[in-house]
């Protein structure tokens, strides 16, 4: 997946929430498919998040503080699926010199 002499961005944070990055040749190593393997499943959350978020919204018997921990678990969510986007995009431009 990724390519050669490219940094990856990985779906964690690293100390003080600094991003961290894998530079590998490797794309199928151990820390590749780890970060599959998280990012796939912080995109299930996400999806799982948006159908909850949708019955909540729908039910006008939900309360301020179920919105309030919906949100917070959205946002949550939300800079996951964006840093996925970001590692995935970039991974995109530096195989496809045609993508910058």
């Amino acid at each position: 997946m990724t390519a050669p002499n490219t940094l990856r961005l990985l779906p964690w944070s690293g100390q003080e929430g600094k991003p961290c990055y894998l530079s590998t040749d490797d794309g199928e190593g151990y820390m590749s498919r780890l970060a599959d393997t998280i990012e796939a499943v912080q995109l299930g959350t996400a999806a799982d998040l948006l159908e909850q978020a949708s019955n909540e919204l729908d039910d006008q018997d939900t309360g301020s503080e179920d919105l309030r921990r919906l949100a917070k678990e959205l946002t949550g969510a939300l800079g996951d699926v964006l840093r996925v986007a970001t590692s995935r995009g970039d991974l995109l431009a530096a195989s496809d010199p045609h993508c910058r």
